[in-house]
């Protein structure tokens, strides 16, 4: 089975208001195992849960009832960067990755009982390779599955700017998956405006951007984001120019999302569902 098709383990760390049965905790009163307090047989007519020690004990005589929230569903997200920068890569590009996240995404959320949403961004939210959150697992593989054809240089991430408004207004768990080769003010700005969410920052690099380089002699640069091309000669101490720099880079990006309380999962290697499942084991157990 391919890594896309496989579930992962996830959890969110809130109530869920949602009013539909999930694998979550929620706030409606329902059934559920998260006690919620006592109330009067009156308020809620349900013999089964009668609380006889508190029935005993209450001053006005009422009959006392145990109430509990019942497990809710939350909206879940796939917010894959499509940029020029995400068709790196020799053979297997970072939008191949991207895909395979994407899916497993949605096969988890349909896993829980979720609902799950794409949204896909460049320069603008890209509406034909978006779908609203939802119960369709085969819509949400169709529309990633429409990634693959996807193919541009000379554009940007300023979409991501518009994500925001394309997420459910109810607290969403968002799976933001880019190389993040963008301004760092248009990063904290983003994180702003879905500040009300809890985002999932996945960040796709290749060793070959910056550690496999020539140590001496010509290579050939492109531009992630303008599709430039152009020739440099390499020497050893402008090779270990561009490691530094994305060491600085990684610094960067880790202090942002810290920032945010948005730990950073940094993926350079083949994607596989434990990397998620560790994450949250390691940053958002409950």
């Amino acid at each position: 089975m391919s890594p896309a098709h496989k579930p992962f383990f996830y959890n969110v760390p809130w109530k869920s208001s949602s009013v539909h049965f999930g694998d979550h905790l929620g706030t409606q009163r329902g059934l559920g195992d998260d006690y919620r307090g006592n109330v009067s047989l009156l308020e809620y007519p349900d013999a089964r849960r009668m609380d006889v020690r508190q029935t005993l004990r209450d001053p006005y005589e009422q009959v006392q009832v145990r109430t509990f929230n019942q497990n809710n569903t939350t909206p879940v997200f796939a917010v894959c960067d499509v940029s020029s920068s995400m068709q790196f890569g020799n053979g297997k590009r970072k939008l191949d990755k991207v895909m395979e996240i994407a899916s497993s995404i949605a096969y988890s959320a349909h896993h829980m009982g979720d609902i799950c949403g794409v949204i896909a961004y460049a320069d603008r939210v890209i509406d034909e390779l978006s779908m609203p959150a939802g119960h369709y697992l085969s819509q949400n593989l169709e529309t990633i599955a429409g990634l693959q054809t996807f193919s541009t240089r000379r554009l940007g991430s300023q979409g991501i700017a518009e994500v925001p408004l394309f997420l459910s207004q109810k607290r969403s768990l968002v799976f933001w998956i880019s190389d993040f080769h963008m301004e760092t003010e248009l990063i904290e700005k983003s994180l702003n405006a879905m500040s009300a969410h809890q985002v999932i920052p996945i960040v796709l690099w290749e060793a070959r951007e910056y550690d496999k380089l020539p140590t001496f002699g010509f290579g050939n640069l492109i531009d992630p984001e303008t599709g430039a091309d152009r020739t440099v000669f390499f020497t050893r101490a402008l090779r270990q120019k561009f490691v530094e720099a994305f060491t600085e880079r990684r610094a960067a990006l880790e202090g942002i999302f810290f920032n945010f309380d948005y730990p950073a999962l940094f993926i350079e290697s083949d994607y596989s569902p434990d990397i998620i499942s560790d994450y949250f084991a390691q940053y958002m157990s409950v």
